[in-house]
This record gives structure tokens, C-alpha cells and sequence, in this order.
């Protein structure tokens, strides 16, 4: 198995932000600074970055101002100027080679997971990030779809059980991991009258392996180290084990 990680900085994340509400409303934070996060991602970026987002909703322009004005505050709350700030989309698609090349951070959002996934095959992108040298973040589904294989935890209604929902899928090749973010909420969802974890994704993991990680746990690949901070947990063969907690790091090996 291959991986496209050479030379790049990837960060796996299950939600990077420190954002918190105030009566109700959400107040942008800067990065999160729990298990080094924002310090390690600090120390990865050159100076005044030049940052690319690549977004989960191609065809949402809505969700996509939103995204680009919440990374605009995040990198102001993190003390971070960036040098530029670009966002990916259906419209912008054709500019994926050049933006590349003019970047140095690569952010993949959050989303749908096959939704991201056939967006980034339109773009070529598992070819197109070969290429780049640079620090990559993955958010929840981006985070996700950085792996060779891709487990598709399914996620909206019907996916459960419907057999011909795609469940392992191709990936950008940028890890040997499969992250499952939020687990500190989604350890108790229902989906299709089924426990998600214990009912169908524990089943999924007979052969394989998953790698639970809570908001503020991240997985940070660089040097053909791949190194989890904070709550993680590793889904195999049918059992759950916790391999982290907060405050510790835990190198990963090798797949099964």
C-alpha cells in the first residue's frame, strides 16, 4: 500500500476548533489548544501561510462563505496572519493544480464523507496532492477520507441498511489509519433503528481496524510517524480498547 504522506505534515483531526457558546450563540475561537494541538500546528506552518480550503459541500455557496469566514476569524483568534486565504469549491475546481502549488496549508473540511470523497476524485486530487510538500488538516470527514481505503461510517438515514451504500471506498492515500471523529457523541447514536457503533460499525471493523477519536484528539503524521494525542480509541475485530487519553500520545502502528 502506497502512501502520498512524503514530506507532508498531515494532521487528522476530529474538530480543531476552540469555538464555545455564550448564552446560546457560538463565539468563533481560535485552534484548540488542548494536547498541543494549536502549538504543534503552529510550529508546522511557515510564517503568514498561504491556506487553501477544500470543501466538503462543492455545490453549497452558503456553506461555503460560512466556512471561509470561520477559518478567516480562527486563524485571527490563533494569531496566525495568513498570507492568503482560498476556498475550493464546484466554481474554483478548475483551479486546483495552481492553488496547490501556491500553498502551504491544506485545510479538508467536514461534511458528508462520500460526498467529499466524489468531489475529490472530480478533482483528481489523490494525483494533484502528490505534489504538495506542505501541512495538511483534516476535519471529521476530511480527516477521513485521507485514508488509502476509507471506511464511510454511514451517517444520513437509509445508509444502515441500504445494500448498496459503499461503505469502503478509495481515499487520498495520506495515512494508513481510519478515523472515526466525535466519538464522545456519536458512541450513543441510533441510525436505521441500529446502534451505529455496536451494531454496525463494530461488525465493520472484523478484519480491520478503526481509530475513535473525541474533539480534541488528533493524529499527526509527519516523518513516517503516525502519533494520536488525546482520547483515542482503537475499533478492531468486534472490541473496543482505549489506546490514549488526554494529555498522552500513543505512536500507531502499522494496520492489521
Amino acid at each position: 500500500m502506497g502512501l502520498e504522506n512524503k514530506g507532508k505534515t498531515v494532521f487528522l483531526t476530529s474538530s480543531p476548533d476552540g469555538s464555545y457558546q455564550v448564552d446560546g450563540e457560538w463565539v468563533t475561537g481560535p485552534f484548540t489548544g488542548k494536547n498541543g494541538f494549536l502549538r504543534r500546528f503552529q510550529e508546522a506552518c511557515p510564517k503568514n501561510p498561504r491556506v487553501l480550503l477544500i470543501t466538503a459541500t462543492p455545490d453549497e455557496k452558503e456553506k461555503n462563505e460560512e466556512m471561509y469566514g470561520y477559518f478567516t476569524k480562527v486563524f485571527a483568534a490563533s494569531k496566525m496572519p495568513v498570507r492568503c486565504l482560498r476556498l475550493l469549491g464546484r466554481s474554483t475546481a478548475p483551479q486546483v493544480s495552481s492553488w496547490l502549488r501556491d500553498s502551504d496549508v491544506v485545510i479538508l473540511g467536514g461534511g458528508h464523507v462520500p460526498t467529499q470523497n466524489r468531489f475529490f476524485r472530480e478533482l483528481g486530487l489523490e494525483e494533484e496532492i502528490k505534489g504538495f510538500g506542505g501541512v495538511v488538516m483534516g476535519i471529521s470527514a476530511g480527516s477521513m477520507n485521507c485514508a488509502h481505503t476509507v471506511y464511510a461510517q454511514p451517517e444520513l438515514e437509509g445508509e444502515a441498511k441500504d445494500p448498496s451504500y459503499r461503505r469502503f471506498i478509495t481515499g487520498l492515500g495520506l495515512t494508513r489509519q481510519n478515523v472515526l471523529p466525535h466519538y464522545q457523541t456519536v458512541k450513543d447514536y441510533t441510525l436505521d433503528g441500529l446502534k451505529l457503533m455496536e451494531e454496525v460499525t463494530y461488525p465493520d471493523s472484523i478484519g480491520r481496524e478503526f481509530y475513535a477519536l473525541e474533539d480534541g484528539s488528533y493524529i499527526l503524521c509527519a516523518g513516517g510517524r503516525e502519533v494520536v494525542y488525546g482520547n483515542a480509541y482503537r475499533i478492531a475485530d468486534g472490541e473496543i480498547s482505549q489506546v490514549c487519553q488526554d494529555g498522552g500520545w500513543t505512536e500507531l502502528p502499522p494496520p492489521v
